[in-house]
């Protein structure tokens, strides 16, 4: 590696022409599906506070296997990234085989998971001292919900086939394009088949899961399509199904760097849905205050998220390409605008708190629990840029294992213990015990600077040998 120089924190105009080049498709597609994510929530909300709660905790389930195939492509991804950056097409077009493998694979587990113990795992954010009428009314409309979402699973598959490979070869915008297509679909027919307007029958929570569901295979086939039809810009798409053959070398390497992303992916997701059901034992009223605030702050966290997706597309090609002084840099300024960012967002998300909760059919005490925990949330968004950010810097130089112990070990033998320990052994509340929960992000922001300052992460790993 070459001998390290001064490290400029912001970047010219060309670094920002270049990043925004890749982040504004992302914060755009991202952007309008947290916001028809945020009126879904509102309008399955008006259906009562039971159908909203039910559907978060459904949503739960569907949040471990969505991260799961995150997790499985993004170990894969590290490899299309750097690929596309040394200009080997056929090492793109062996990592799209893989991603197909992996997520047919992870397709058949989840769905006989949720049908055979949805309703057992469903049960687990239920609380024996709320009122049984409720929760047997929740436990019945998330296995409604669930029950149709599983259709919906496969052509979400083969989107996030198609449009990872398409971001990790540079090409955001017309990911972009299907998402937001999908999103206004979604947002359609949730307002048709939940309300039953224009004749169709009033379905609720039914009619959200069918709405979702007709938006994925509306993504599916614009992403595919969009992909096939422009086969001279995306030559990797040419001959991509000729062969279903991965090299076995490439295949070791993708399944030593990519099982501990898997992993950590999962088992973080499985952590974090923990620590929900350790939320939940405040009642039904903290399952509906952290499902309103969790959905409005999505809507704001979606500016570091894109630079967590802009560190691993721009950093890892240029890793790939063998540049590491530029990869360092580069990062370094990655980082510093996304902390510049998401301070501003969250002064946003912190004066704006009190108006999104009135917009829910819930009670009060809910809208002023949710409004809390949201003020919460904006405080910690700078802390959790820095967090995403040194996620996805290890990530682009392959250095799985190092991420899977930042980030769901992390979770597993620290945050969700505390979680379970301080909800089931102290008398604290709600508000208490999600911002000691959020306090511990410091530590690993401060940690997550260490290691991206000692540079363990500069790596290329489709360097041919000599």
């Amino acid at each position: 590696m070459t001998e390290k120089k001064k490290i400029r924190l912001i970047g010219n105009k060309a670094f920002y022409r270049m990043v925004f080049k890749v982040t504004i498709p992302i914060i755009i597609q991202n952007l309008i599906t947290s916001f028809v994510s945020l009126l879904d929530n509102i309008m399955v909300g008006q259906v009562g506070t039971e159908s909203m709660s039910g559907v978060a905790i459904a949503n739960q389930l569907m949040f471990i296997f969505n991260l799961a195939i995150f997790g499985a492509f993004s170990g894969i991804g590290i490899f299309t990234a750097q690929f596309f950056g040394a200009g080997d097409e056929e090492g793109v077009r062996h990592t799209f085989r893989a991603k197909w493998y992996i997520c047919l694979i992870l397709l058949g587990l989840f769905i006989i998971l949720a049908l055979t113990k949805g309703q057992f795992l469903i049960g687990l954010f239920l609380q024996a001292g709320d009122d049984p009428a409720k929760v047997q009314l929740t436990l019945k409309e998330g296995m409604r919900y669930l029950r149709v979402m599983v259709i919906g699973l496969l052509p979400f598959c083969l989107s996030q086939v198609y449009s990872s490979t398409l971001r990790e070869a540079g090409e955001t915008r017309l990911p972009m394009i299907a998402g937001v297509v999908a999103v206004f679909v979604n947002l359609c027919f949730n307002y048709i088949l939940i309300f039953g307007h224009f004749g169709a029958p009033a379905l609720g929570v039914a009619g959200a899961a069918i709405a979702t569901v007709l938006a994925r295979f509306v993504e599916m086939f614009i992403n595919v399509a969009a992909a096939h039809r422009n086969q001279e810009r995306f030559s990797f798409i040419r001959g991509a199904y000729s062969s279903l053959r991965v090299p076995g070398d490439l295949l070791k390497k993708m399944i030593l760097r990519g099982t501990p992303l898997l992993l950590n992916e999962f088992l973080w997701a499985v952590a974090m849905s923990a620590v929900q059901q350790s939320y939940s034992t405040r009642g039904l009223n903290a399952v509906a205050a952290m499902n309103i605030a969790s959905t409005v702050s999505n809507l704001f966290a979606q500016a570091y998220f894109a630079m967590g997706s802009a560190v691993a597309i721009i950093v890892g090609q240029l890793l790939g390409a063998g540049k590491f002084d530029e990869a360092r840099e580069t990062d370094y300024q990655l980082i510093t605008f996304s902390l510049m960012m998401s301070t501003v967002v969250a002064v946003a998300a912190a004066l704006f708190a009190p108006l999104f909760p009135q917009l829910y059919n819930t009670t009060e005490e809910v809208r002023a629990l949710a409004t809390n925990i949201l003020r919460i949330m904006a405080l910690f968004m700078p802390v959790m840029s820095i967090v995403h950010c040194s996620y996805f810097t290890m990530r682009s130089g392959g250095k799985t294992v190092l991420t899977f112990f930042f980030d769901s070990f992390y979770m597993m033998v620290l945050v969700f213990p505390l979680s379970f320990v301080l909800s089931r052994f102290t008398s604290m509340n709600m508000e208490a015990l999600y911002f000691s929960m959020c306090c511990l992000d410091l530590v690993k922001a401060i940690v997550g600077l260490i290691l991206v300052r000692k540079g363990i992460w500069i790596n290329n790993l489709v360097a041919k040998k000599e």
